[in-house]
């Protein structure tokens, strides 16, 4: 069941104040992987735990998530795990998240809100300007992972993403994932579930050249 938050609005403008890399994380020399919409978290705290070679951050529009998820952290003490409330495109627009492209290797959008009426596109997190806010910040050789169960939505973000011609899109069979973020290939619960329901996914990587 998902939650519709309109991440247009006028509350999320503001960006709070964004805590250095050493605040963060406990070795901030480690590979740095960033999830958008992360939800509850429960993907990024599996990743946390087994792959402590990486480091883990994640961005989420409902706050109650992200309250929860960073009093988890703070009990379980993960030091290679941080979580961050607000717009996506607006966090990683504001210029003290600088720094944030200067560590990241790649970043994940694992089924975000479809969003299925026409005129609410627009609030679809992959957007023409985020994408160009990627090609201009991220390192070279970064990736974009996404997956999703509405093949539409793929269609529409694969194109976005495919139509910047700063990202080519990686062959995802003869991609190796043991030096990636996710090396175990864990799953999120959303692609538990599909794959129980037995729902096709759609999913593609894509590199910044």
């Amino acid at each position: 069941m998902r939650q519709h938050v309109n991440p247009l609005s006028k509350n999320f403008i503001e960006v709070e104040r964004i805590p250095s890399i050493i605040e963060m994380f406990d070795d901030s020399k480690l590979n740095l992987h960033l999830d958008v919409g992360c939800a509850s978290g429960k993907f990024l705290f599996d990743l946390a735990l087994i792959n402590t070679n990486w480091n883990y951050l994640g961005i989420e529009i409902r706050e109650r998530l992200v309250t929860k998820a960073k009093l988890k952290v703070q009990e379980r003490k993960i030091k290679n795990l941080f979580f961050l409330f607000g717009n996506a495109y607006n966090i990683l627009n504001d210029t003290q998240s600088k720094f944030i492209f200067k560590n990241v290797k790649s970043i994940s959008f694992h089924f975000p809100d479809p969003w299925f009426k026409k005129k609410h596109y627009k609030r679809r997190v992959i957007q023409p300007d985020f994408i160009d806010l990627l090609a201009k910040s991220l390192q070279t050789e970064s990736l974009i992972f996404i997956k999703t169960d509405v093949e539409d939505l793929f269609q529409y973000m694969d194109f976005t993403i495919s139509n910047n011609l700063n990202f080519k899109k990686i062959d995802k069979k003869s991609f190796s994932y043991s030096d990636s973020f996710n090396p175990y290939k864990i799953q999120t619960n959303r692609e538990k579930y599909v794959i129980n329901k037995e729902i096709d996914i759609f999913e593609s990587i894509y590199i910044k050249t």
